[in-house]
């Protein structure tokens, strides 16, 4: 797989995605402060960095089924285009509200790619290698989110406005895309043992991993979206620290996303993910005991070791119970459940921020995580080999 420039590819678009929401948030207190004047800046600015969630959470549906009609690399080549642009329009804009606007559009071009991505995963690999690409890839985010991350920590402390520069980066990625993707022959089949017609019960199936995708995101997405305010509230202000708990974050998470295959491979599909969900428990839990920069570090790795095992379960679940010519659609329902668990993730926390403080926040997300942890190994610990049935 190594050495298909396809791979290399896809896990260059797959980074554009990571760099989507959390790019911004060692900026988010600075552009608060920048725009104190205009009301709700609080909550505006927060919904910056899960804006993007909303429009992806609207369009993947439409746009997997316009991939499984139309094609896929078409749209991933146009998703990445306007990504770039609306990404760095946030570094120009003069009001809060043009940034939240630039901020809608840069999520259709996020679900493009990540939809059309996601798809061309189950398109070119059979099912023995999804795994292994989808560790390598969520190895590869987040390893390129710590350097993404620093990046736009040091850049926040120069200027608010900088770390939007980053999202540049797309335009340097499209030449290599052009040349190294393909557009798949679906009329043929897959070798690797997937059945054309997918699981018997794939739609309860994909049902089950969307809603759980969903509510993982609402409960991480309190790190990007709360940490850098709590970390103001125990007395470090500076844009350097949010970015220092991301980085931990998204590191330890690449690394144990590696392992991913090799995990999934001991323990099945329901007992890896809740591995994952009790260590992220474990970290919520270290943010509650441990009020300080130091209980933020802990929490932060423990969050990102645990996500390792959990993120990559719900596409490579979804993608081998599919039919084949539903691959585009399931892969966008998949996509928008977890980008509106990132929308909604403000939403549903700032208002028990407000009622019981960050420590009892966090030591509610640890309590819910354990239920889903059970659940989980339960509801996807059967799921194994296809069987060939209705679809």
């Amino acid at each position: 797989m190594a050495s298909d420039p396809r791979v290399w590819a896809l896990l260059l678009a797959a980074t554009l995605t990571i760099m989507s929401n959390a790019t911004i948030t060692p900026a988010l207190p600075g552009l608060e402060a920048s725009f104190a004047d205009t009301p709700n800046a609080g909550l505006l600015t927060r919904l910056l960095v899960t804006a993007p969630s909303l429009l992806v959470a609207i369009s993947a549906p439409c746009i997997g089924m316009a991939s499984d009609r139309f094609g896929r690399r078409p749209l991933l080549l146009a998703g990445v285009a306007l990504y770039a642009i609306s990404g760095t329009a946030g570094a120009l804009l003069p009001s809060l509200e043009g940034i939240f606007v630039s901020r809608l559009i840069l999520g259709l071009g996020v679900a493009l790619i990540m939809v059309t991505q996601s798809a061309l995963v189950g398109d070119y690999f059979a099912a023995a290698d999804r795994g292994r690409f989808m560790g390598w890839q969520m190895g590869a985010t987040n390893l390129g989110g710590f350097v993404f991350i620093a990046l736009a920590g040091w850049l926040a402390g120069i200027s608010p406005r900088l770390p939007f520069l980053i999202y540049a980066l797309g335009f340097a990625y499209l030449p290599f895309l052009w040349f190294a993707l393909t557009e798949p022959d679906r009329s043929a089949k897959v070798s690797g043992g997937d059945p054309a017609e997918g699981h018997s019960d794939w739609p309860r199936i994909v049902a089950i991993i969307s809603v759980m995708a969903s509510l993982t995101l609402v409960l991480f997405y309190i790190v990007p979206t709360q940490i850098p305010f709590y970390l103001v509230s125990i007395g470090h202000p500076e844009p350097a620290a949010s970015a220092q708990a991301m980085a931990l974050l998204t590191i330890t998470g690449g690394i144990s996303a590696i392992s991913f295959a090799a995990v999934r491979a001991r323990l099945g599909n329901g007992l890896t993910p809740a591995l994952g969900y009790v260590i992220i428990a474990a970290g919520f839990f270290a943010l509650h005991q441990i009020q300080s920069m130091t209980g933020v570090r802990i929490g932060s790795l423990l969050i990102g070791l645990g996500l390792g095992y959990v993120m990559p379960t719900f596409i490579v679940s979804a993608l081998t119970v599919a039919p084949e010519r539903r691959r585009g659609a399931v892969s966008g329902t998949v996509t928008t459940a977890l980008f509106l668990g990132q929308f909604l993730s403000p939403l549903v926390i700032q208002p028990l921020v407000d009622l019981y403080g960050y420590p009892t926040t966090f030591l509610i997300a640890a309590i819910v995580l354990l239920p889903m942890a059970a659940l989980i190994a339960w509801l996807l610990g059967s799921v194994g080999s296809p069987r060939k049935g209705a679809s």
